[in-house]
């Protein structure tokens, strides 16, 4: 309140002071046409040669931010996604598989990609919380980075819990997939 009483009385003066003197106010003749008033030209000169950039100094990111780091758990995360692919391990023939192996590499490639898109989220969330709006609508690429990024981890989520928790092999691979081609489209979006 104490801020907008005195920005008011400062107008209120300023608007005063140039009222008063004479060489400010606008004249107009018999002919109703007016004239601008006449200030001082010299007063602001900006001298345009002062502001040469150099082009010997560009700018370079820094290589660790909260930025950079969220960017590197995000390709981590599909970089591990398409590895958990690649050592799937073969399906039995007949589908009458007594035991599953439950500790092999692919289950570890599992969980290591499920904690870098764990990583992943919470270091976007950190370093991007100012760049997600929904005023910005649906369309906008930051907020289907987020949209899409946490869909995809949501649906690899969805998918190793489900291999995890079942005795007999389930089919869960177009699941993960789908997540991470999600993240993929998502790191896209903003790239």
């Amino acid at each position: 309140m104490v801020l907008l009483a005195i920005t008011f009385f400062s107008t209120v003066t300023y608007a005063t002071e140039m009222y008063d003197n004479p060489a400010n106010r606008l004249s107009i003749d018999k002919n109703k046409t007016f004239k601008l008033p006449e200030f001082q030209s010299d007063v602001v000169k900006v001298n345009i040669n002062t502001l040469s950039a150099n082009p010997g100094t560009e700018f370079t990111p820094p290589l660790f931010s909260a930025r950079k780091v969220h960017q590197y758990f995000g390709i981590t995360t599909i970089a591990l996604a398409g590895l958990t692919a690649l050592s799937a391990p073969d399906e039995c023939e007949n589908r009458n598989c007594t035991s599953r192996d439950i500790n092999g590499i692919h289950s570890k490639l599992a969980t290591a990609t499920i904690a870098a898109a764990a990583a992943a989220i919470a270091t976007g969330l950190y370093a991007h919380w100012d760049d997600f709006s929904l005023q910005d609508g649906w369309i906008d690429p930051d907020n289907l980075h987020v949209l899409l990024g946490v869909t995809g981890a949501v649906l690899m989520v969805y998918a190793v819990n489900k291999s995890a928790n079942s005795s007999v092999p389930v089919s869960h691979a177009a699941i993960a997939e789908t997540g991470a081609v999600l993240m993929v489209v998502a790191i896209k979006l903003t790239w």
